[in-house]
C-alpha cells in the first residue's frame, strides 16, 4: 500500500492538465488556455490555466473552468454548467461549494493526485451541459 499522497498544488494542476489534454473521450473537445508554466501557488490560488471548449480554430467557443493553484491543492472554478458541476463533484466525493458572485460559479477542490481522476467526470458533466444548451 502506498502511504505517500501527492499534495503539491502545482503538480496536481499538471496532472489535471495532462489528463484533460490527453483525453480522447468525452473531454477531447476541451482545450487549455492562458497556461502559466511558472505559476507559483498562493493561499488564495494563482491562475494556472483556463479550460474551454475548443472551437477548432484555436479560440475557445465557451469557457468552462479556471484552475487555480494553492500550496496543497487545486481549485477548479466552474464558469459554465455550475449546477451540473456541483452535482457531479458531490457524486465523485470531491469537496465542492458555490461561489456567490454574478454570474454564480462552483468551486471544486482537488486535494491530492488521486482525486484528479475523480475530477474528470465533473468536467465531462460540464461539457455535456454546455453542449446541450
Amino acid at each position: 500500500m502506498v502511504s505517500d499522497r501527492l499534495t503539491d498544488g502545482v503538480r496536481i494542476a499538471q496532472l489535471l492538465a495532462s489528463e484533460v489534454s490527453g483525453d480522447g473521450g468525452r473531454l477531447r473537445d476541451l482545450a487549455l488556455a492562458d497556461a502559466d508554466p511558472d505559476v507559483e501557488p498562493t493561499a488564495d490560488g494563482a491562475l494556472a490555466y483556463r479550460i474551454g471548449l475548443d472551437a477548432g480554430d484555436g479560440r475557445d467557443r465557451a469557457p468552462v473552468a479556471d484552475v487555480y493553484v494553492q500550496p496543497d491543492r487545486v481549485r477548479i472554478e466552474f464558469r459554465a454548467a455550475v449546477e451540473e458541476a456541483a452535482d457531479a463533484a458531490a457524486a465523485a466525493d470531491l469537496r465542492v461549494r458555490p461561489k456567490a458572485v454574478r454570474p454564480p460559479r462552483t468551486l471544486v477542490f482537488v486535494e491530492d493526485g488521486a482525486q484528479v481522476k475523480r475530477a474528470l467526470p465533473v468536467l465531462a458533466a460540464a461539457v455535456d451541459a454546455v453542449e446541450n444548451r
